[in-house]
């Protein structure tokens, strides 16, 4: 959409109000309002100044004067407004040297397109995240210097078998049994079914929607591939229409990945491909149709795999969702079919358009343009460097003896893990100034601070395991 059609779009809408929308450095949108005065085409070349000084992970407040640079192709009428409102997703940049703000995540995801090309490898990443989500009735938590709790509920949850709901009628989902049951057991179709008709007025095409494996509301929607930044887009859209579809329905979407104990958490399994000249790459005469690059890409996430949980796995939570037996695959491998290996390689069709890997570990977290970018450059490292992914597993990794189990490296199992993985292994982020130091340390920093403010914290299953010591 060029900036006249965005103005032509504004007179036939009857727009009254400009929201711009940007993503803060852990993947949560940020936005502010302006009304028509503030709009003209010049706002997406010259941008619109901002304080940045109070945005997680960004400027310190003697250096917070940014700009925001609207995409014109992202303009959406927000419906979630109650006067007529034109949303646009932004990229920041400084206002003295016109670049691209360095701890930007889309920023970032768009010099990890332009360092693609620059490569001549390829011109096109596609990414398809399959995200899962829990839509829950009620949510509550609290935690003080002498007392804690949580306490989530759905009217679905299999701890609701005996609670009176004049009538209870049953049809609670068991633990694990929660993929593709019909109604009355998925009393969640109608709400699943909006967020696609709305996310397809947003421009994100839709595969498919179903209830996941979990208990309590546990869903999945799929939406079409599409390149890394445009992904990110998307991402940042689908979050936002689940949440505000729910609200409308007195319910709440969270994207925590491990939310109930004793049952699956909520995964963001990350299809990609490579492309050049509207040509597939990744489709060959190798294993399970692969070419040699595409197992390069392999060998390359393989390789940089504990260190990518940092952006892929981003929370301490995460790590709670990372153990074996829930279909988290934790184990480092890849294989055709297989979904308790990291990396599977989809078999549904002989089309090598749609010959692509699946990285498994992921979980919805993750700031999409950040996970991308950084999967991107561990594939790229893996293909300039020939790095060979070792031989497939096709076994159930599950069920292997232990003395062969012990063989198969593994993602770490704390955020601390992950952190000191990255601050190990990190010079593969660093080619095209896609990530730079400052953006490692930083996020090195702030990740730390939160697992540090988990492991101070006394928990309450202490109690249980340590009071009468």
């Amino acid at each position: 959409m060029t900036p006249a059609e965005v103005t032509q779009l504004i007179k036939d809408q009857g727009i009254k109000l400009i929201d711009f929308k940007f993503a803060d450095l852990l993947g949560t949108w940020q936005h502010f309002t302006t009304t028509l005065t503030e709009y003209s085409e010049d706002l997406f070349t010259d941008g619109l100044g901002f304080d940045g000084s109070s945005i997680r992970g960004w400027k310190v407040i003697n250096a917070s004067d940014m700009l925001v640079i609207p995409d014109a192709d992202t303009a959406w009428v927000d419906i979630y407004n109650a006067e007529p409102t034109l949303s646009f997703i932004c990229t920041i940049k400084d206002p003295i040297t016109r670049e691209p703000y360095d701890r930007d995540p889309r920023g970032v995801a768009e010099k990890a397109e332009a360092y693609l090309k620059s490569t001549g490898l390829a011109d096109t990443a596609f990414f398809g995240p399959e995200a899962e989500f829990f839509i829950f009735d009620d949510v509550r938590y609290d935690y003080t210097a002498n007392s804690s709790f949580h306490s989530l509920d759905s009217v679905e949850g299999i701890w609701n078998t005996g609670r009176e709901e004049f009538p209870n009628l049953g049809h609670k989902i068991r633990h694990k049994e929660g993929y593709f049951p019909v109604s009355p057991t998925d009393t969640l179709q109608d709400i699943r079914n909006e967020m696609c008709l709305e996310m397809e007025k947003a421009g994100i095409p839709i595969e498919r929607q179903h209830h996941e494996v979990a208990t309590g509301g546990q869903a999945e929607i799929d939406i079409r591939f599409a390149p890394l930044k445009v992904m990110g887009d998307h991402m940042m859209y689908y979050k936002y229409i689940t949440k505000n579809v729910a609200k409308k329905y007195n319910k709440v979407v969270t994207f925590m990945p491990k939310p109930l104990f004793g049952d699956n958490g909520s995964g963001m399994h990350t299809h990609q491909s490579l492309w050049k000249g509207g040509k597939p790459l990744f489709a060959g005469d190798k294993y399970a149709g692969l070419s040699e690059m595409a197992l390069f890409y392999i060998g390359g996430i393989l390789k940089h795999a504990r260190a990518l949980t940092a952006f892929t796995n981003p929370t301490t939570n995460s790590y709670k969702r990372l153990v074996p037996g829930f279909e988290a695959p934790v184990n480092l491998a890849y294989s055709a079919r297989n979904r308790s290996a990291a990396i599977r390689i989809p078999t549904y069709s002989p089309n090598p358009k749609a010959k692509r890997i699946e990285f498994r570990t992921p979980d919805p977290a993750a700031n999409p343009y950040v996970a991308f970018a950084a999967l991107l450059l561990a594939g790229l490292d893996g293909i300039q460097n020939r790095i060979d992914p070792g031989d497939p597993l096709d076994k159930n990794l599950y069920e292997l003896p232990p003395e062969e189990l012990a063989k198969v490296p593994s993602v770490p199992d704390s955020l601390a893990g992950a952190l000191e993985a990255l601050e190990a292994d990190h010079e593969f982020l660093l080619k095209g100034d896609v990530f730079n130091e400052d953006f490692i340390s930083n996020w090195i920093e702030m990740k730390t601070k939160e697992y540090d403010a988990l492991r101070l914290r006394t928990h309450p299953y202490e109690f249980f395991m340590y009071f009468d010591l």
